[in-house]
């Protein structure tokens, strides 16, 4: 049975793996390494296709491949989707995770809430988001990422 810790802990690798591929950025193949093996280590593409909705996107706002979801990351002249920026490379100073609540199962996991992107003059940014994890060789591996900015009534 996956527990809340494991969910946690999970949360907290792949915040830290998001700041450092913004620190990362001015060095490119460093920062496309790293953020290849992120994407390896964090996501479970070997299943087959993701459910991966961005934030940040309009044109292509569903991503189901590893080099789509790259392309959000980091961007580059190799960019999958044109209107892919390098979400990553803001850069983030912190992420943190504010969780509402938690499904929890033999090897599935979903997570639900908000969480928060620290730029570095401090700003943070709300984002709202779902999180679904399978349990690989004893690692949680997201296979559901959707994230939005909170809706707001004024912009109808």
């Amino acid at each position: 049975m996956i527990n809340k810790d494991q969910v946690l802990d999970a949360q907290d690798k792949w915040a830290a793996g998001v700041v450092k591929i913004g620190l990362l950025k001015d060095s490119r193949a460093e920062c496309e390494s790293f953020a290849n093996n992120f994407l390896d280590e964090k996501y479970a593409f070997e299943l087959g296709p993701l459910l991966f909705k961005p934030t940040k996107c309009e044109e292509k706002q569903f991503r189901t491949t590893k080099s789509q979801a790259l392309s959000y990351f980091i961007a580059g002249e190799d960019r999958e989707c044109q209107e892919d920026k390098g979400f990553a490379l803001e850069p983030w100073s912190n992420v943190r995770f504010e969780n509402l609540s938690f499904i929890l199962e033999e090897d599935r996991a979903i997570a639900m809430g908000n969480y928060f992107f620290t730029n570095l003059e401090g700003d943070e940014i709300k984002v709202e988001y779902t999180f679904g994890y399978k349990l690989i060789n004893g690692i949680l591996k997201i296979d559901l990422h959707h994230s939005s900015l909170p809706f707001r009534a004024s912009s109808l």
